[in-house]
C-alpha cells in the first residue's frame, strides 16, 4: 500500500490539503472538488471515487477537536485508491468491483477552521480573539481543547432543520444560548456556512447512506426519532460485528438536529453516527491506528451491505 495520508501528526486545513491534492495527483482517477468555504473561507474539500451508481457519503471533524477522523478517512481513501489501481482486494472485496458499482464521496473536513484553532494553526488575530471572547463566557470547557464549534462558535451538527427547535430548547436550558465552544445550535438552522455546504451538497445527490465521523465512546447511532429506514438495523449489527462498536439509539438530549438525524428524516434511508476511539478529546494521534483498524471495515461495508 502506498503511503501518502501521515497518521503520526495533528492535522490541519493545511495538511488536509495537502493531503487531498498528494492523493489526486497519485491516483488521477480521484475527483476533487469543493463543496463550500467555511467562515473564514477556507475550502471544505470533497473528493470522488468510483463510477458507480449507487452513490455513498462520508464525512468527518464536523467537530473541531475530533480531528483524528480526519485522516481516518483520508487513509481509507489511500488504501481503496492503491488497491484499485494495483488490481488488488480491499479487505478482501476486489476494488475494481467497487469502483464499478458505488460512487463514494468524502468530505474529510467539514470544520477546518475549528480543527484550526484546536490544533494551533489560526493566525488572524480577529478570529482568534473572537473564539477567545466565546470562549471566556463558558470557563468550564477547556480551551481550546473543548472546543467542537465552528469559528464563530455554532456547533455545526446541530444546524440541521431535524428538531432543530427541540434542539434549541434541550441546550438553551443546559446554558447554551450564545455562541459557545460547543452545543450552541445558532440562531436559525443551516445560518453556519459549513453545515449548509453539507446540507446543500447532499441534496444535490442520492445518497443511499451515509456515515459520519465523531469521536468518542466506540459507539454506533442509527436512528432518528421512530424513523427506521429499511436495512438499517441489519447495516448497524454488521458494523458492530466488524468493529466491536456498541449499537445504540442517540440519547434524546443529543437526538436532534444533527446531519444524521436530517438524513434519515428526510430521506428515510440508513445513516449512521460513528463515534470512533475512546478517551477524552481531542483524542491523541497515538489512538489512530486501533481507530482506524476498528473503522476500515466499517468504511468499506458502507458500500458493500447497501
Amino acid at each position: 500500500m502506498a503511503n501518502i495520508v501521515p497518521t503520526n501528526v495533528v492535522y490541519s486545513s493545511a495538511l488536509t490539503e495537502q493531503v487531498i491534492s498528494k492523493l489526486a495527483e497519485a491516483y488521477p482517477f480521484l475527483v476533487q472538488s469543493v463543496i463550500g468555504e467555511s467562515v473564514m473561507g477556507r475550502p471544505i474539500f470533497c473528493i470522488q471515487i468510483g463510477t458507480g451508481e449507487k452513490e455513498v457519503f462520508y464525512n468527518a471533524s464536523f467537530h473541531a477537536n475530533e480531528w483524528i477522523t480526519t485522516p481516518v478517512l483520508l487513509k481509507f481513501l489511500e488504501e481503496y485508491a492503491s488497491a484499485y489501481a494495483g488490481g488488488e482486494s480491499l479487505y478482501g472485496v476486489r476494488a475494481d468491483w467497487l469502483f464499478e458499482h458505488y460512487k463514494l464521496y468524502l468530505v474529510p473536513l467539514v470544520n477546518p477552521d475549528g480543527v484550526d484553532l484546536v490544533n494551533g494553526e489560526i493566525e488572524d488575530a480577529f478570529y482568534l480573539n473572537q473564539a477567545r471572547r466565546i470562549a471566556a463566557d463558558y470557563p468550564q470547557i477547556p480551551f481550546p481543547d473543548g472546543w467542537k464549534a465552528n469559528i464563530d462558535g455554532i456547533d455545526l451538527n446541530l444546524q440541521f432543520p431535524a428538531g432543530w427547535e427541540e434542539a434549541r430548547r434541550i441546550k438553551s436550558a443546559q446554558g447554551y444560548t450564545s455562541p459557545a465552544p460547543r452545543d450552541f445550535v445558532g440562531d436559525a438552522p443551516l445560518v453556519a456556512p459549513e453545515s449548509r455546504a453539507v446540507y446543500e451538497f447532499t441534496k444535490e445527490h442520492d445518497f443511499l447512506l451515509i456515515l459520519a465521523y465523531h469521536t468518542q465512546g466506540r459507539v454506533i447511532y442509527w436512528k432518528y426519532l421512530d424513523y427506521n429506514p429499511a436495512g438499517a438495523a441489519e447495516i448497524a449489527q454488521y458494523f458492530h460485528w466488524v468493529s466491536g462498536y456498541t449499537v445504540e439509539e442517540t440519547p434524546f438530549a443529543s437526538g436532534h438536529a444533527g446531519y444524521k438525524d436530517w438524513f434519515i428524516m428526510e430521506y428515510n434511508r440508513p445513516g449512521f453516527t460513528i463515534e470512533a476511539g475512546e478517551g477524552i478529546n481531542p483524542l491523541p494521534i497515538g489512538q489512530f491506528d486501533t481507530i482506524y483498524e476498528e473503522n476500515k471495515r466499517i468504511l468499506l461495508g458502507g458500500m458493500t451491505e447497501i
